[in-house]
């Protein structure tokens, strides 16, 4: 079980154990991680999970998926370089403190 690091706007930290296989959007809610709202539940529909990949983690750095660029157009809080869905990034030990952004705002 890799353990990530989420930061929220305020700056606060909320370090996760969170089960290889799961999303970086389900590690947030199971961990009620404020910021991640995560309304379409995974199928990358809404931009409400969206998180700044802050640390290398190999995992994250693979292709965006066409379905989740037109999603990353759409997100309430400014799109950069780093940004990805929380729902797409699929969690394994490569993970290991890996540190996710939380934007100020999801919708």
């Amino acid at each position: 079980m890799p353990k990530i690091i989420f930061i929220d706007a305020a700056n606060r930290t909320y370090p996760v154990e969170a089960h290889a296989g799961r999303s970086v959007m389900d590690a947030a809610v199971d961990n009620n991680v404020p910021g991640i709202v995560g309304e379409c539940g995974g199928s990358a529909m809404c931009a409400t999970c969206h998180v700044y990949v802050e640390s290398p983690a190999s995992g994250a750095s693979k292709p965006v998926r066409p379905e989740e660029e037109v999603m990353l157009e759409f997100t309430a809080s400014e799109r950069r370089s780093n940004s990805r869905l929380g729902c797409q990034i699929k969690l394994n030990d490569t993970f290991e403190g890996a540190v996710f952004r939380v934007p100020e705002r999801q919708v």
